[in-house]
């Protein structure tokens, strides 16, 4: 048993090393016959290092063609940044698609993480995020109006955290939630992907010191997403937030 684990992790390593250094994104794979004879492993073995690979997200199976290299992923990583500036950040061009721009009023759900008071008036936001023409993330967005009056007065702004900074609310710090999901109908439909496929939904809210300045809630690729998180020793012990009625 450990000899057979051992002719699946070259098998898997070696693909990993071809994805890498020597295949393009959309090249296929060499097929289970070469590989079995190459490494001298049965077919299950090759195809044990194959699924570890697809479920890393380096290779894609496509029905009927074969296996072959998956577009890279971009790293999400979780700081205080606008959409297109991580997309130019990675040398893409960013754009949006908007779907609705509207003054609504606020729910309690996005009144609660504005700290406003339920219907109060609020900007709307819904677009399609892409890159280099691709769609990568659905995303929608609330503003409350008071603090941006005018805002879609000459239509959506490029880039709502330079709004933000050029009246004065410079965007500088924030909290994410992000768990994994299956995409629904609507946005598979939005992101070019099939129903059901896995996503990364993510939740922020955005200060400008102690004024709450954006609310959003995107749902992004996760074939083309992975989540990176830097680390660093805190300076300080880390206190557990506490819910009411704890002590």
């Amino acid at each position: 048993m450990a000899g057979q684990g051992l002719k699946y992790v070259k098998v898997r390593d070696h693909l990993r090393s071809l994805v890498t250094h020597e295949l393009a994104v959309g090249d296929p794979i060499p097929s289970e016959r070469i590989l079995c004879e190459q490494f001298g492993v049965s077919r299950m073995t090759v195809r044990q290092a194959v699924d570890a690979l697809v479920v890393e997200g380096l290779l894609v199976r496509e029905q009927g063609r074969g296996t072959f290299v998956a577009p890279i992923k971009v790293d999400l990583e979780v700081r205080l940044s606008s959409f297109d500036e991580e997309m130019q950040r990675r040398g893409m061009t960013p754009s949006s698609k908007v779907l609705a721009s509207e003054i609504v009023d606020a729910t309690p759900d996005v009144a609660d993480a504005l700290e406003l008071l339920p219907g109060e008036r609020v900007y709307s936001l819904y677009r399609v995020r892409l890159a280099d023409g691709e769609p990568m993330a659905v995303e929608q967005s609330w503003l409350p109006t008071r603090l941006v009056p005018g805002l879609f007065d000459d239509g959506v702004p490029e880039s709502l955290y330079g709004e933000l900074r050029r009246r004065g609310l410079d965007p500088d710090w924030g909290e994410d939630v992000v768990a994994a999901a299956e995409a629904d109908g609507e946005d598979a439909a939005l992101l070019g992907i099939e129903p059901g496929k896995a996503v990364l939904r993510l939740t922020r809210r955005t200060f400008a010191g102690q004024v709450a300045t954006v609310y959003s809630r995107s749902v992004y690729r996760a074939d083309r997403y992975v989540l990176w998180v830097p680390l660093r020793r805190p300076q300080r012990p880390l206190i557990p937030r506490t819910t009411k009625g704890e002590r």
